[in-house]
């Protein structure tokens, strides 16, 4: 099976690992494989992790899809009144059948965070790469956003310190902190994400506006003041399609309009390096990120 063509089917199919058991037993044995991929967590792990106060399945939208729901990750022996700020993981596409938030991925990451001192966001939204969706997701993300905001005194957030935080095809979402109307959003992180889509699938199912408005590259053309410091974690062995093109052309257009951007590259790494590459150099990054957000939330040492 080429690379390509496994890429496709795993972003339309391998996600099962959220679905049935007997479902995921009646895919090819390849695709079985790459289903336990989203399950694997993070290859950095951290004291506390195992402590961290978990809040599911939270209604935060009124979607009528019963897995739009939302995690909250709060760091373990807050005293009342206590606010932390909060990242914000934005999942790449997936349909929400497959509940991105219960991958291991995230929920490592939601505990990662939050060990970090920081409290973790984790929600599925109805983001479905290259299917027509940005609109759809851009809506759920601006629910949880809202959500998380007007809910600050019940998780103990600081609801003017967040970040966002996009893997994979969740990178467009970032835009929606590049138009100038968050300025509570103080950094955004971004790993193997789309830096443009113009170029992606997307552009045979969305229309033009569509695709160069979610595409982040596009607002390094207007008033770049207005961006948020970034930080992008690059995989230098990235197999899908126009990803890195997409990253590289982004990374050249913003240092040249002296935005404030952080890169991290994994030579070896793959797409999904932060729970496929056990090695130095990805926990190497995944703490790069994590001081990164401490340097634009605040100093949130765990105590």
């Amino acid at each position: 099976m080429k690379r390509i063509t496994l890429f496709q089917i795993v972003l339309t199919v391998f996600f099962a690992a959220g679905g049935t058991a007997a479902a995921q037993n009646n895919l090819p044995p390849d695709v079985q494989a790459m289903a336990k991929k989203v399950m694997m967590p993070l290859v950095l792990k951290v004291p506390g992790m195992d402590k961290v106060k978990v809040i599911q399945n939270l209604k935060y939208t009124k979607s009528d899809d019963p897995n739009v729901l939302m995690d909250i990750y709060i760091p373990p022996g807050l005293a009342e009144g206590v606010k932390r700020p909060a990242v914000i993981f934005l999942h790449g596409g997936a349909k929400t059948d497959y509940t991105p938030k219960d991958w291991g991925i995230y929920t490592t990451w939601g505990r990662l965070i939050a060990a970090s001192g920081f409290v973790g966001v984790t929600f599925t939204h109805r983001l479905e790469y290259p299917n027509t969706s940005l609109e759809k997701a851009a809506a759920d993300v601006r629910d949880a956003i809202s959500y998380v905001r007007s809910n600050a005194d019940k998780y103990h957030v600081d609801k003017d310190r967040i970040c966002l935080s996009a893997y994979s095809a969740g990178g467009p979402l970032l835009t929606l902190a590049l138009r100038g109307d968050m300025p509570f959003i103080r950094c955004l992180v971004g790993f193997y994400s789309f830096m443009d889509i113009q170029q992606s699938d997307y552009a045979k199912t969305e229309n033009p506006e569509a695709v160069k408005a979610f595409s982040p590259i596009t607002y390094l053309e207007t008033d770049t003041s207005k961006i948020p410091p970034m930080f992008l974690a690059r995989a230098g062995h990235d197999e899908v399609p126009t990803m890195l093109d997409s990253i590289d052309r982004f990374v050249a257009k913003a240092l040249s309009a002296n935005v404030a951007l952080t890169l991290m590259n994994h030579p070896q790494g793959v797409h999904g390096f932060d729970n496929q590459n056990d090695d130095d150099r990805s926990r190497e990054i995944i703490r790069g990120a994590i001081e990164f957000i401490r340097a634009h939330l605040g100093n949130e040492n765990p105590k």
